[in-house]
């Protein structure tokens, strides 16, 4: 579904007038947080640690001042926490793809503030945790392949060229997730423990890109 969304969206910036359609490459270091479940039982929030993530903008403007855009965005993201002394880490891996209503205070101005606020898919591409057992207890991460959350922010476009076709953006992102991204339906031993449960989505990004009006 997401992709059809994104070939729409791809045919209409080509369909479209000049200086409508917008493409742009992105980088976004981002803090996570989730909360951890103990071998005991009892639940801590995690010590978030720098990630990153980056991906790619196609954005169609209907006037200077509202648009959408859809971005494809990898993003790797990594957690600490301590449970008696011991310290884990877990590492996890998404392919985000965000589609958001933008609203500009002029986009072909020098200087463009701009708002985004929609709905954003993630899909799991991968998920690791380190450290060794407690207890003999053995703590297992297990995350659902799909998640689904709330992405909003807020940044300044420059005009880097005379026409201001090359922008240079810089901004904040959020994401909040809607649903619980912890799967526990699979069978564990009596010797281990979910690691994640009942655990939402939640991140927070600066992003430094360029980007090219057609």
């Amino acid at each position: 579904m997401s992709v059809a969304i994104l070939a729409f969206l791809f045919i209409l910036i080509l369909n479209a007038n000049a200086q409508r359609g917008e493409f742009g490459l992105r980088f976004m270091p981002t803090y996570s947080s989730t909360n951890i479940q103990f071998s005991s039982g009892g639940e801590v929030q995690g010590n978030a640690t720098l990630g990153f993530g980056a991906g790619a903008v196609i954005g169609f403007n209907f006037t200077d001042y509202v648009g959408i855009q859809g971005e494809i965005i990898y993003s790797s993201t990594t957690q600490k926490y301590k449970e008696k002394d011991i310290e884990r880490e877990i590492n996890l891996k998404y392919v985000n793809i965000p589609l958001m209503l933008s609203l500009n205070t002029g986009k072909l101005k020098p200087v463009n503030f701009n708002i985004v606020a929609g709905p954003q898919i993630g899909i799991s591409v991968g998920s690791s945790i380190s450290g060794v057992a407690t207890d003999s207890l053995d703590a297992v991460l297990s995350v659902k392949k799909g998640d689904l959350g709330v992405a909003f922010g807020a940044g300044f476009d420059f005009g880097l060229n005379p026409a201001k076709t090359i922008r240079l953006s810089i901004g904040y992102r959020g994401v909040r997730g809607l649903i619980d991204i912890s799967d526990d339906n699979n069978s564990i031993d009596n010797d281990s423990y979910y690691v994640l449960d009942k655990a939402h989505t939640k991140s927070n990004a600066a992003y430094i890109g360029l980007s090219y009006l057609f």
